[in-house]
């Protein structure tokens, strides 16, 4: 694998112009204007205006990769499983929450190589908050221009447990999970939060764990799985195999966990 540091800087600045992009729709007097999707997903003008940045800045600085945003065209498999390389793009991640009006989206980039994201960033237009992760170099947090370097933090059993969780998907059967654990932890906390944050709060250690037990696509995961892989946590699937990205016909991840202490026993936890 080639050094990918070159691609940091660039890529974090388009990050921040998609960014922008978004925040002129978001701070804007009049309400903000919402389509329905194929699939029944919402979309707004600043998805779109986020995308068109994106595609962009990652043409001129790799006219070579393709890239596959949420709002671009979808390739066959066919023509997509040669890819040994490609950006993989949300520009927009919580646009529910871009709708409400809560700050909980974020601007994800993330580089695939050979199935896994080895390169993210992930970016809070609202706090101006960025993470990176490199795979090999690590992973950090930049605010306002500070840079701090991010490590997930260590599980110990029948300690305390601090869960993510999505504010609209899957929570009875996250309920039902966590009422299963409860005697194997002294207190068990549940945050709900939007978009990729709930990822990135495990790589920044301020959160232990994140069940997905609803469906999200791959882009949605990508850029915060990297920054979760280059900060020591692990996103696998209900198997607890790693989550693999552009490797069959449709894009949507299964069920995952989002682990920090990747050291920890969860096989035990999560046999059923």
């Amino acid at each position: 694998m080639q050094d990918l540091n070159h691609l940091v800087s660039p890529l974090t600045e388009i990050c921040r112009d998609a960014g922008n992009a978004i925040l002129q729709v978001y701070e804007a007097d009049e309400p903000i204007e919402v389509e329905n999707k194929d699939d029944d997903s919402p979309v707004t003008r600043a998805d779109y205006a986020a995308h068109n940045v994106i595609m962009k800045g990652l043409q001129a600085l790799t006219p070579d990769w393709p890239i596959l945003s949420e709002e671009g065209g979808i390739p066959d498999y066919e023509t997509r499983r040669g890819w040994p390389r490609y950006w993989l793009v949300d520009p927009l991640d919580g646009t529910k929450e871009f709708i409400n009006r809560n700050g909980e989206f974020t601007v994800n980039i993330a580089l695939i190589e050979a199935g896994k994201p080895v390169l993210g960033a992930v970016f809070v237009p609202v706090k101006d908050v960025m993470y990176v992760g490199v795979e090999g170099k690590g992973a950090w947090r930049e605010t306002k221009g500070n840079r701090e370097a991010l490590k997930v933090r260590s599980l110990t059993a029948g300690g305390g447990l601090k869960v993510v969780g999505s504010r609209r998907h899957g929570a009875e059967a996250l309920d039902a999970l966590l009422a299963r654990l409860q005697d194997q932890f002294k207190n068990i906390e549940l945050v709900s939060m939007g978009s990729s944050l709930k990822i990135c709060a495990l790589a920044e250690g301020s959160a232990d764990w994140y069940p997905r037990l609803a469906l999200t696509s791959e882009w949605d995961t990508a850029a915060a799985h990297a920054v979760l892989n280059a900060a020591g946590g692990q996103l696998v699937d209900e198997n607890l195999n790693e989550l693999r990205y552009n490797a069959k016909e449709e894009l949507l991840n299964p069920f995952f966990h989002a682990m920090g202490d990747k050291h920890f026993a969860w096989q035990k936890i999560l046999a059923h």
